[in-house]
């Protein structure tokens, strides 16, 4: 009895197949076969069958098969196409998003390298300046909760980090050479030239101080009297260009190749050329190059990208 209730509550679950599935499977068999063969090969099949069912006096039904069999080929050639681009686009966009992954997690990769190392060479000065010279000991202490202001939302950030606009990566820059400026005192000049009305100019993330931060590791801290860092932007022709330009020792030697090839030297700049590529294609460029014997020693770096207004978000009152 208990047996009995048992399989009328716990009844066995079977799924009885379509009687027409083995249709189905014949009808996809010969779809495929007559997407294999080619028109020549099917005409001549065509031909042997005609002749065949006109010997038993039913041409129509030969001829019914053929334009049936021409459909049937037409049809799904195309819905094989469609299937084959759309199985192409998922691929390429999966490939593109690991890409765009990659390139995202180098940035992070570089921030966690660049800011401790910077950060602790300023904790250091600044402690040192406490005792030797408190207001500037004041000043860069000043500056360094002002870099941290601005850099510390993007830092937060979960996701891929966004397009900013200019004004907020001159928010961050600026403390910084105030910082440096303070370090280096007379050894270094910075010039800007960059309109306020530019503020709203988009840029991605973290470039443009990434190509500062380079100039003065590789190019003016190395040179015993410094020198001059020279930040300009303007628009031209529908795209916005972004100018750094030091003074310093450069970033290459003269028996560099020629400096023609550039996207293997450095971390950064490889970094900064995957992200534009990503972002905008081939509508951006970036280019770094060490200055001409007539232009003095240095290193010139450009980045243009189209020009887009990114709307000015109201600054938060606390960090």
């Amino acid at each position: 009895m208990t047996s009995s209730n048992t399989n009328q509550h716990n009844p066995v679950s079977t799924v009885t197949p379509s009687p027409w599935q083995p249709f189905k499977d014949a009808f996809h068999a010969y779809a495929k076969w007559l997407l294999s063969i080619s028109w020549k090969l099917f005409s001549g099949v065509s031909f042997l069958l005609m002749i065949g069912f006109s010997i038993l006096a039913i041409p129509q039904v030969a001829l019914l098969i053929i334009v049936t069999s021409i459909v049937i080929k037409v049809t799904y050639k195309y819905q094989t196409q469609a299937e084959e681009k759309a199985t192409a686009a998922t691929y390429l966009a999966e490939t593109e998003q690991l890409k765009r992954q990659l390139v995202e997690a180098r940035l992070a990769a570089m921030q966690a390298q660049v800011e401790p190392h910077f950060l602790f060479n300023t904790l250091a000065s600044i402690d040192h300046l406490i005792e030797t010279d408190p207001p500037r000991a004041s000043l860069m202490q000043k500056s360094l909760i002002a870099l941290l202001r601005a850099t510390l939302p993007s830092m937060r950030e979960t996701g891929n980090p966004k397009l900013r606009n200019l004004g907020q990566e001159l928010a961050v820059i600026r403390p910084y050479l105030d910082i440096q400026k303070m370090r280096m005192e007379d050894r270094l000049q910075i010039q800007w030239d960059i309109p306020e009305g530019l503020n709203s100019a988009e840029i991605p993330h973290m470039m443009v101080l990434s190509l500062v931060e380079n100039s003065f590791k590789h190019g003016l801290e190395p040179k015993a009297d410094g020198g001059t860092l020279a930040l300009r932007a303007e628009v031209s022709h529908g795209h916005l260009e972004v100018t750094i330009r030091d003074s310093g020792v450069g970033y290459y030697p003269a028996e560099s190749a020629g400096l023609k090839d550039q996207t293997g030297h450095g971390f950064g700049l490889k970094n900064i050329r995957d992200r534009l590529a990503l972002i905008y294609g081939d509508q951006a460029k970036f280019s770094i190059r060490a200055l001409e014997a007539y232009e003095g020693s240095g290193t010139l770096a450009k980045i243009t990208v189209p020009y887009r207004v990114v709307p000015l978000e109201p600054q938060s009152a606390g960090v």
